[in-house]
């Protein structure tokens, strides 16, 4: 593989790297959580989204030089945008903690944080084995599981939102609370649609 073509591999691999380590940080942030410095937690978020956004850029500047690249350049592009795209929710995820000045941590929130941290580790390595898509073996699997996790928050979902209605009777707290798990959910679609992006990219070119 030349330098040229594994410069795109390498970038989605960083960009996973930081998705970790922004789910990582979102679950410290919730077992951790302090109204007082939920600012500071912000600015430390979004220094990974940024460096994210920074990747996103470095491979859109790749790719209008290129003549050939690896797959399609429009699948290069979407793989990029829709890994981005996790990063962004996760950082969203915590913004909704502050937007709705959260006092009190739901024991599901912490729940479902862990499962994006695994999530994300397994995009990870999805995306690192992504530039062997032509021999590996281990790629289908890692879409099922991912999908598997997926379905575990779908069942997370279902079962907070149940219990915030059952046991809670301010609105506000509910609402704010709906707001928040479905950020959640939608961060473990966002892990779930790039592995579906990597198992059509890989049908298109085998």
């Amino acid at each position: 593989m030349s330098k040229s073509d594994k410069f795109y591999f390498d970038n989605f691999c960083e960009t996973t790297v930081l998705a970790r380590q922004a789910a990582d940080y979102l679950v410290t942030c919730l077992e951790n959580y302090d109204t007082c410095v939920i600012s500071k937690m912000l600015e430390q978020m979004h220094i990974f989204e940024h460096s994210a956004d920074k990747n996103k850029h470095e491979m859109n500047r790749a790719l209008a030089k290129a003549f050939i690249t690896p797959v399609d350049r429009e699948d290069i592009d979407m793989l990029s945008n829709n890994l981005d795209d996790v990063i962004d929710k996760i950082e969203e995820i915590l913004q909704k903690f502050y937007i709705y000045n959260i006092i009190e941590i739901n024991t599901s929130a912490i729940e479902f944080a862990k499962k994006i941290v695994r999530a994300c580790e397994i995009l990870g390595e999805l995306m690192c084995e992504f530039e062997n898509y032509k021999k590996s073996k281990n790629i289908r699997n890692l879409i099922i599981k991912l999908n598997d996790v997926e379905e575990e928050c779908d069942n997370l979902y279902l079962s907070s939102m149940r219990e915030l209605s059952e046991n809670n009777s301010d609105m506000l707290l509910i609402v704010s609370w709906r707001e928040i798990f479905d950020c959640f959910e939608a961060c473990a679609d966002a892990c779930e649609h790039v592995s579906e992006c990597v198992g059509s990219v890989i049908m298109k070119n085998t």
